[in-house]
């Protein structure tokens, strides 16, 4: 007599990486915001506010302030949500609606303001795609 053994065979779904394509995302929106900086300095945007110049450093320092929240978000909207895909866009569009408020409220010059709306929608552009194709 022989005995067989068996076992029921197991699915697990695997999810893409979320963290390390959304910080390389991060990254890249840095990079572009000063990039972004860079060349509307060199062509006399000031970037003052309230007597002080904003370094183009600050730029990807802002960038990755404000977008590392965005990860977090996405990583907890793909453990809890139904629809973390839809959910997240929907959110990082509405912020980023709301971001572009942001730069008037900096007592600068209109060019200023203008790039800085402009950053805004950049980096959304970048790092808003590449966090939603990684959830599901």
């Amino acid at each position: 007599m022989t005995a067989t053994l068996t076992t029921p065979a197991t699915t697990t779904a695997t999810r893409p990486a979320l963290v390390v394509p959304g910080l390389v995302a991060v990254a890249a929106a840095a990079v572009a915001t000063v990039a972004i900086a860079l060349v509307a300095r060199a062509a006399g945007v000031g970037f003052v506010s309230a007597g002080e110049a904003i370094p183009p450093a600050g730029f990807a320092v802002m960038t990755a302030m404000l977008a590392l929240p965005g990860l977090v978000l996405a990583a907890a909207l793909r453990r809890w949500a139904a629809r973390p895909r839809r959910t997240f866009v929907r959110i990082a569009v509405t912020l980023t609606v709301l971001s572009l408020a942001a730069p008037f409220v900096l007592r600068t010059d209109a060019a200023s303001v203008v790039v800085l709306m402009v950053t805004h929608v950049v980096a959304a552009a970048i790092i808003v795609p590449a966090v939603a194709r990684r959830l599901s």
